[in-house]
This record gives C-alpha cells, structure tokens and sequence, in this order.
C-alpha cells in the first residue's frame, strides 16, 4: 500500500511518523512549507500542488478571491494517482477537499484518507476545537483520528485518546499536550490501517468499512 501524506506547515507530525518508522512513499503540499524540505531530506518523493493556481481574482481585490475548490481538489486527486498512491494521511493539511477528490476514478480514495483532529469527536468539531472546549469549561479534551469524508469531522473515528483540561491551561498549553498526543496515536493508527488495507481482498472500499460507532480494536479513551 503507497501512503501519501499532506501538508501545508512545520511538518512536526510528519516526522513523528517518520521517527517510528511509518513508510511514507509521497509528501504533497498545497503551499511551498517546512514539510516538503523534511520529506526531502529524508529521501521522500515530493509533490507541490499549489492551491494558488487554483485561485482567481475579481477585479484586483483579494476579498473577492475565489478558490475552485472541485477544481483543485480533482487535480490532486488526478497527481496521487498517477503516482500510485493508495492512501492518504493528512498532516496539518490546510485545504478542506470537495467530494469529487474521494470520487476520483471511481472512488479510488473514498474510505482511504485519514485525518487527525484536536478533540474528542463528536465533540468541538472545526478549526477552534481546542478554544472551544476550555470555553465549554469540558473535564478533557484529546485526539481524534478518523476517516476523512466530505463533511469536515464527520467520518469514522478509528481511534481516540483523552486528554485531561488542567487548572491554568490556556489554548496553547492544552494544545501542545493534545499534540504530544496526537504524534503516538495518529502514526500507529495509520500503520493499522495500511496492515488491514493490505490484508483485505474482498474490494477497493474493504479498508475503509469501520464500525460507524466509532468503537475500534485498540481504541482508547
């Protein structure tokens, strides 16, 4: 199984993954980053598919910009395949993908992208889960990885683990605690999900068939 993994930052998960030895086979970005230049250095193919191409102006003013979000999001699709990539694990990936990307080619990665995301999902979904929960005053916060869909923190969760709100914590010194984390459960997970990916044979969706109740062998809370 060819995993791809995106990124649009520092790259620090990627080389949390890298540290134990996920095998990684293409690095793509939507942006020039950090990440790139660890993949690079690390022998890793990369791959820069730019969200900016895929952005038009109106009359000279950068409020009135537009991103073609199917447009990019096919053209993506259309790179990892011709590279032979058969899943994809995003990494502070900054671009939110249209459908169209999961149904490239027939499905080819419909079940087969991964994300990771600061909260116990279903809960505090979207970009400001960690602001959100210490403004619910919630006990515990954590990490969540789940199979991408269209619907942004939405899909089968695979694995989770909790993490304690502390007296005197703030957005980022809960956050960090979440990452710490977030670089041991999101690289073993992803490392399940290749082993049962590679070991199944009854069809292209097979590894992508979770228990829709989130409740996963290895699970943890």
């Amino acid at each position: 199984m060819r995993l791809a993994v995106l990124v649009s930052g520092t790259g620090s998960i990627l080389e949390a993954m890298l540290g134990v030895g996920l095998p990684v086979d293409v690095v793509g970005a939507d942006r020039p980053c950090r990440g790139l230049a660890i993949a690079a250095d690390a022998g890793i193919e990369t791959m820069l598919v730019e969200r900016a191409e895929w952005t038009a102006g109106d009359g000279g003013e950068a409020r009135r910009r537009r991103f073609d979000r199917m447009g990019y999001s096919c053209d993506l699709a259309a790179v990892l395949d011709g590279r032979g990539v058969d899943v994809v694990a995003m990494a502070g990936f900054g671009t939110v993908l249209d459908g169209s990307f999961f149904e490239w080619g027939g499905g080819r990665y419909r079940g087969r992208v991964l994300n990771t995301h600061p909260s116990l999902l279903p809960a505090f979904p979207g970009w400001h889960a960690v602001r959100d929960a210490l403004d619910a005053g919630a006990a515990e916060s954590g990490c969540t990885v789940h199979v991408a869909i269209p619907e942004v923190d939405a899909g089968p969760v695979l694995a989770q683990r909790a993490v304690p709100v502390l007296a005197g914590d703030d957005e980022a010194t809960l956050h960090e605690r979440i990452k710490a984390v977030e670089r041991e459960l999101y690289p073993a997970t992803i490392a399940a999900f290749l082993e049962r990916c590679a070991g199944e044979t009854a069809g292209d969706d097979a590894c992508g068939e979770v228990d829709p109740s989130g409740r996963q062998e290895g699970q943890t809370r």
